[in-house]
C-alpha cells in the first residue's frame, strides 16, 4: 500500500513541475506587467501585446439606488484608453504594480494585480507560445 501511494506521488511530480515551469512563470509575469505598466504609461502597443483580442474586462457597479449590472470592455476598447492616456495622469505614488500568480495550469492561469486603488483578477492562456490576458474582473478599493 505504502509503495503504491509513493509511485502515485511520484508520477505525479513531473507533470506538476512542467505545467509551472520558470518560462511559464515570467511569461505569465510579463503579460501582467504589460497590462498595467503599459495602462499607467499610455503605452497602447504593449496593452495591445498583454491581451488577447477577445478579452473581455468586467466591473460589477451599483447606482445610488441600488441597481446592480456588469460593465464590460472589449480588447480594443482598453486599448484604445491606454492610448489615449489611460493612467498617465496619476501619481506615481498611486500607481500600484504588485503582480501574483495565483495558479498555474498547464496552459491557463490566474492573476491578481494590486494597483492600488483597485484589483484586477486575470485569467491568461499560453496562446500560439505566448501568455495573454483574456478575462479582467476588477473592483475599485473604496
Amino acid at each position: 500500500m505504502k509503495a503504491r501511494l509513493i509511485l502515485a506521488i511520484a508520477l505525479c511530480v513531473p507533470s506538476i513541475a512542467s505545467a509551472q515551469s520558470a518560462a511559464d512563470s515570467a511569461g505569465i509575469r510579463g503579460a501582467a506587467l504589460d497590462y498595467i505598466e503599459g495602462y499607467w504609461t499610455a503605452d497602447g502597443e504593449r496593452m495591445a501585446r498583454a491581451v488577447h483580442p477577445a478579452l473581455v474586462k468586467r466591473i460589477m457597479n451599483v447606482d445610488t439606488a441600488g441597481h446592480h449590472w456588469i460593465r464590460e470592455m472589449s480588447a480594443s476598447e482598453l486599448i484604445r484608453g491606454t492610448r489615449m492616456g489611460g493612467g498617465s495622469r496619476t501619481a506615481a505614488s498611486q500607481q500600484g504594480r504588485d503582480v501574483r500568480i495565483l495558479d498555474i495550469f498547464q496552459n491557463t492561469a490566474s492573476v491578481r494585480v494590486d494597483a492600488i486603488g483597485w484589483i484586477d483578477y486575470m485569467h491568461l492562456v499560453k496562446w500560439q507560445g505566448r501568455w495573454v490576458i483574456v478575462n479582467v474582473l476588477w473592483e475599485t478599493r473604496r
